[in-house]
């Protein structure tokens, strides 16, 4: 067996598990013992999904499919960098207490 996809967590690992799975590739989620050692904290880089020699090109061929169609084009409304409006207001608060403290 080979590992066909890396996941950053053991959820992840299932879905891609069961999209080759849906393709007729048989698989095997490795992970679920290492990352329960981590406790509540959500560990990542254990969760591994297996597949046979033989399917290994096409299960790599399968998750980029994947992966390319997981992303979502970027727009001005998704767009990761925006500033998160509480912080906007959390900094606005704190500038003005800032100011009446300096003003006593």
């Amino acid at each position: 067996m080979q590992i066909a996809y890396r996941a950053r967590d053991i959820t992840e690992a299932h879905i891609v598990a069961g999209l080759l799975n849906a393709h007729g590739i048989e698989t095997f989620v490795g992970g679920h013992y290492l990352q329960g050692a981590m406790g509540e904290i959500g560990a990542a880089g254990f969760s591994n999904v297996h597949v046979d020699d033989d399917d290994l090109y096409t299960a790599r061929q399968l998750i980029m499919e994947y992966e390319a169609s997981s992303r979502s084009p970027v727009t001005m409304e998704n767009r990761d960098d925006k500033p998160d409006s509480y912080a906007r207001w959390f900094l606005l608060v704190m500038a003005v207490l800032g100011l009446i403290w300096l003003n006593l």
